[in-house]
């Protein structure tokens, strides 16, 4: 097919590549070794590349021929014949870890340049055009955090907007919302932007030894949407989990029977609005968009009923039958929350507080919670993607991929919030990433440009390629066919032309 002539840029991918060295194997696919890759848009041509991230894990692994760093389904251990003292020290120096800076879930931008990011708190400088591994950066040094998401925001002026959590830091476990500027002042042209990092706003987790897990965050014009879910780590467990043998995965923990409490910050104020707004339990990765209508804050989010999606990814279920046998026990469901930030303080008791035209409740409890019932917008999809500059404000429609019962994606899909309508694509034996949308240039409306996604094919004889739909009518343009061996990836970004630093530069 043909491709549109103002695609310019590079597609740029992160997962996990690598999950056997030596003789080692690890135990879960998101503990695999980051493999990048890229598709590069010149002139209507397109070009691939794909190269393992030099971490610092990547390279301890592959000097010592099996896996000696432990990620978070995999818990390594040092070289058996050590003496006992040595071991003794290792165990000790094991209770608070060296968290690995194997960065496969996705790629963040930060001032001019491009990180691989993972959900500890180290990230790798990357090069998008030669996919080189360039310096490592610790959060830690800049925000007292142990962990952060792959899932930053970007704000109008190309700040970055990211969660991580300080874990029994000064005796109190908490969420630390930061910014990190996107450029800094111009005398200090050599410093990088991290050093200027800000914490907007902390809130104080809901228990000291059992900090929420989320993979995401939301944010509106004004406000940020923190969701704090009743699937927790537990950090007594992870402190022992060397010494016990079994990895940090194993020390997280679902309560069904618990709250989910949402928070939001008040981006001007940097406080926490004061009523407390919850719902069912739920487990959940993805936010999609959120925005603000009327005194309300409407956040759409693609949730579970239990954490069957994590078990799922152990290599051990991750057979040649896989994607048949393999059921989820529970469906991705897409729920949206419509939350009164603005509500008649007189309402009475069991009231709903919504205002909208929404079948989403929000009931006023007589200790003035507000309990919070979602509406049902679809199922079976995840990995959703939006018209980024759709962000935070009124949208129409998402871009995602299709999962029933069985985890691995079958379909791409395209869903309008409003009509409810959707359209897919799907051919036998292809597996689609997740979709990328690339709006074109001037464009109007906002499905007007491309979606991307890379399809692996289940036969391995057969190629993988790289898809170009027409984000309208969801049509294909044309696409891009790989002589190589493709692996199933993450996350990642589309990065215009001009967003480029040139080599020179």
């Amino acid at each position: 097919g043909h491709l549109p002539t103002w695609l310019h840029g590079i597609l740029l991918r992160n997962g996990p590549g690598m999950h056997t060295i030596g003789d080692s194997k690890y135990n879960h696919w998101f503990d695999g070794l980051a493999l990048l890759h890229s598709f590069t848009f010149k002139n209507g041509e397109v070009y691939y590349r794909s190269k393992y991230l030099r971490s610092d894990t990547y390279n301890c692994n592959i000097e010592a021929n099996r896996i000696v760093v432990s990620e978070f389904g995999t818990m390594a251990y040092p070289d058996p014949c050590k003496n006992i003292f040595a071991k003794a020290f290792s165990y000790l120096s094991h209770t608070i870890p060296e968290f690995t800076d194997n960065c496969l879930i996705n790629i963040m931008k930060a001032g001019d340049d491009f990180y691989a990011t993972g959900e500890t708190n180290f990230i790798r400088k990357i090069n998008p055009q030669t996919l080189e591994t360039l310096e490592k950066v610790d959060y830690n040094k800049y925000v007292a955090v142990n962990v952060a998401t792959s899932h930053p925001h970007y704000d109008s002026a190309g700040n970055v907007l990211n969660m991580g959590t300080s874990i029994v830091d000064k005796g109190k476990t908490k969420y630390l919302l930061f910014k990190i500027p996107s450029s800094v002042p111009e005398q200090e042209k050599k410093k990088s932007c991290f050093k200027h990092l800000e914490v907007v706003c902390s809130i104080p987790s809901r228990s000291l030894l059992h900090p929420s897990y989320y993979h995401s965050f939301g944010i509106t014009e004004n406000y940020i949407i923190f969701i704090e879910q009743p699937f927790r780590l537990d950090i007594v467990k992870m402190a022992t989990a060397y010494i016990r043998g079994v990895s940090w995965a194993s020390c997280l923990a679902f309560s069904k029977d618990d709250k989910t409490w949402f928070h939001f910050i008040d981006r001007k104020t940097k406080k926490e609005v004061s009523t407390k707004f919850y719902t069912d339990a739920l487990v959940f990765f993805h936010h999609i968009n959120a925005y603000e209508e009327d005194g309300h804050i409407i956040f759409d989010i693609i949730a579970y009923t239990d954490n069957s999606l994590y078990d799922m990814f152990y290599l051990k279920n991750l057979s040649k039958e896989f994607a048949e046998n393999a059921k989820l026990t529970s469906i991705p469901t897409c729920k949206r929350f419509v939350v009164p930030l603005q509500y008649d303080k007189d309402a009475v008791v069991d009231s709903n507080l919504v205002k909208l035209p929404s079948t989403a409740t929000a009931v006023k409890e007589k200790d003035g919670n507000i309990y919070c019932q979602p509406e049902i917008l679809c199922e079976g999809i995840e990995l959703p993607r939006i018209n980024y500059d759709y962000n935070g404000k009124k949208y129409n429609y998402v871009f995602a991929t299709e999962v029933q019962w069985s985890p691995v994606p079958t379909k791409i899909a395209k869903f309008n919030i409003q009509t409810k309508e959707m359209l897919h694509w799907g051919q036998d034996d292809c597996w689609p990433s997740e979709p990328v949308f690339v709006p074109r240039p001037d464009a109007k409306e906002e499905d007007d440009g491309v979606v991307l996604t890379c399809v692996v094919k289940t036969d391995p004889k057969d190629p993988p390629f790289l898809l170009v739909l027409d984000a309208k009518t969801f049509t294909e343009l044309g696409r891009a066919t790989v002589n190589v061996e493709m692996h199933m990836d993450l996350h990642g970004m589309f990065i215009p032309q001009h967003d480029m630093k040139t080599e020179t530069e």
